[in-house]
């Protein structure tokens, strides 16, 4: 029988996505397939450049074509288009996914969670923003690098800073380039909801795949304003192994759950300390967010551990530090950032698409 366009079709149907348990033909993920004499090549569109499974599926792939007769040789060529809610008619026209990142309580390391994996979602190819939503103590300045200096302005809008490559570069804005250094805000909920809204609003975006907020402590204004002015995608919650963390983080779920926002996963900050030789000490214990993520059912990215070469690297403003290929512990960092790139594949191809919340707030 020869090989025809067909009978590769039909073997590819027999490949499944790993994370959405449907075949990759269903899910057009199929691009372009070409047939030279006994040589197939595939092309195959993921839902995100972090894809976490590529690997799985592409061996999935060659093992099912290379069951179909007359072919001698697979070749399988990836690319990317992220998926994500229909924002065309919200604040942030150009921004697919919007990602909260959240705590219960603070100090359990959320922005430095926020900037990695901005940045991860960065290196892997992504179009990435990063907004310091946390107006009380914006740490994204100094995380970032770009210290406290004002944005450019054009006309009504403001221009985001932008960090990392040339061609790919992440684009950020803090309430922390605004005010000065040492300013304590002492704002009731009205003005946190009005700069929130004006980053939103003002702040020239372009397009992005992801856009990661990192969100005050707490459950409170800044939270409320984000559920009510956009379509979020989801949030991630950041926790500490220790019990009296854990129980803020609860809280921390059931509100997003409440507002209607999906959790996308929990990730386990500090979770051992890691000495200058290399052995990990259960300072705060391990594995207290794993099992309230599997108690509460919800997707469990991955934990980190102190390490202070991390922690230097936030203070020096060092954003890829974390996560490149040469970093101690940026394999554990790139896996929770593949992890939620994988989720949020998940949340916009199964589950109905995330609508902004419509809430009267009387209080």
């Amino acid at each position: 029988m020869p090989l025809t366009h067909d009978s590769v079709l039909a073997a590819l149907k027999t490949v499944q996505d790993p994370e959405l348990f449907k075949d990759i033909v269903t899910l057009n993920m199929v691009k372009d397939v070409k047939i030279c004499n006994d040589q197939v090549r595939v092309q195959v569109e993921l839902t995100t450049p972090a894809c976490p499974l590529r690997e799985t599926i592409q061996r999935d792939i060659q093992a099912a074509l290379r069951k179909v007769d007359g072919v001698a040789g697979v070749e399988v060529k990836f690319s990317a288009n992220v998926r994500g809610v229909n924002t065309r008619q919200n604040l942030l026209p150009g921004v697919k996914n919007v990602i909260a990142v959240g705590a219960g309580k603070g100090g359990v390391g959320k922005s430095t969670l926020a900037v990695g994996i901005a940045a991860g979602l960065a290196l892997q190819g992504a179009r990435v923003g990063l907004l310091d939503g946390d107006v009380y103590g914006p740490s994204i300045p100094t995380m970032t690098g770009l210290g406290t200096r004002p944005p450019a302005i054009d006309g009504e809008n403001i221009i985001p800073f932008s960090i990392g490559s040339p061609d790919n570069p992440i684009r950020v804005m803090s309430i922390g380039f605004i005010v000065p250094k040492e300013k304590a805000l002492i704002w009731r909920g009205p003005m946190v909801h009005g700069v929130i809204r004006q980053f939103l609003e003002q702040v020239q975006w372009g397009e992005l795949d992801y856009l990661v907020v990192d969100l005050p402590p707490g459950t409170g204004d800044v939270s409320l304003t984000l559920a009510q002015s956009i379509p979020l995608t989801g949030a991630v919650i950041v926790a500490t192994p220790q019990e009296v963390a854990l129980r803020d983080a609860r809280r921390a779920v059931r509100m997003f759950q409440q507002l209607g926002v999906a959790i996308l996963g929990v990730v386990e900050n500090m979770s051992g300390f890691v000495c200058e030789h290399g052995v990990l000490y259960d300072i705060f214990g391990r594995g207290g967010a794993q099992a309230m993520a599997r108690e509460m059912d919800l997707p469990f990215l991955g934990a980190l551990p102190i390490d202070m070469r991390i922690c230097r690297s936030s203070d020096a403003g060092e954003p890829f530090a974390a996560v490149s290929g040469e970093a101690p512990g940026a394999e554990k960092f790139i896996a929770i950032v593949r992890n939620l790139a994988g989720q949020i594949s998940i949340r916009n191809l199964t589950r109905p698409p995330a609508q902004a919340l419509k809430i009267d707030v009387t209080e």
